[in-house]
């Protein structure tokens, strides 16, 4: 029998210390941790795949907690099957000793230990999706209060209204007019069709 870890954070968390540190001290060697660092885009986890690839029936994974197996309810679930059904192999959780399937392998031990699962994988979902909604109600809170989010506009730089004047009458290019005020070609467009709707100040 093999024991692996597996940690997984996201690079805005940075965070893997904490997991790492907990399966070493449970006694999974350092050589054998798996370890995946994802965006918020990205959930390939080439790391876990390789894990799982090793997997043989009657080797262990360790998890810090529940949700480092899936991103919701229904995935921690489909790789729990996975790792327990097809590939035959137990899966231990460091958070929940209950969740432990080397122990109880009768018919009532794996009962609980699924139970435990459905009910552990429900919470931690829905522990998400109410961090989302908590932070869509700040960010539209922040908004009514008059707080911009993103970059700051780029500031028009000397010239640019002759330089978006003599565009407007088709005196010059574009890309000439962009030369004319030491602009990027696409924010010099971007801030003259805001320019337009505004009335254009006399000679």
């Amino acid at each position: 029998m093999n024991t692996y870890g597996y940690v997984r954070v996201s690079t805005r968390e940075q965070n893997e210390d904490r997991q790492m540190i907990a399966l070493e001290q449970w006694g999974v060697p350092k050589e054998r941790i798996f370890m995946d660092k994802l965006s918020g885009k990205d959930f390939e986890r080439p790391s876990y795949k390789k894990l799982v690839r090793l997997l043989k029936p009657g080797d262990l994974m360790v998890v810090k907690s529940i949700d480092r197996l899936g991103r919701d309810y229904e995935e921690i679930q489909e790789q729990w099957r996975l790792i327990t059904k097809e590939k035959r192999a137990d899966i231990f959780v460091i958070d929940m000793p209950l969740l432990d399937t080397r122990s109880g392998k009768d018919l009532m031990g794996t009962f609980v230990s699924d139970l435990v699962l459905q009910i552990l994988s429900f919470v931690a979902e829905n522990e998400r999706s109410s961090i989302r909604k908590r932070q869509a109600e700040g960010i539209a809170a922040a908004k009514a209060r008059g707080v911009v989010f993103g970059r700051p506009p780029l500031p028009v730089t000397d010239g640019f209204e002759d330089a978006c004047r003599s565009w407007l009458c088709r005196e010059v290019s574009l890309s000439e007019a962009a030369r004319m005020c030491s602009m990027k070609k696409s924010t010099f467009y971007s801030k003259a069709k805001k320019r337009i709707k505004r009335p254009v100040r006399a000679l």
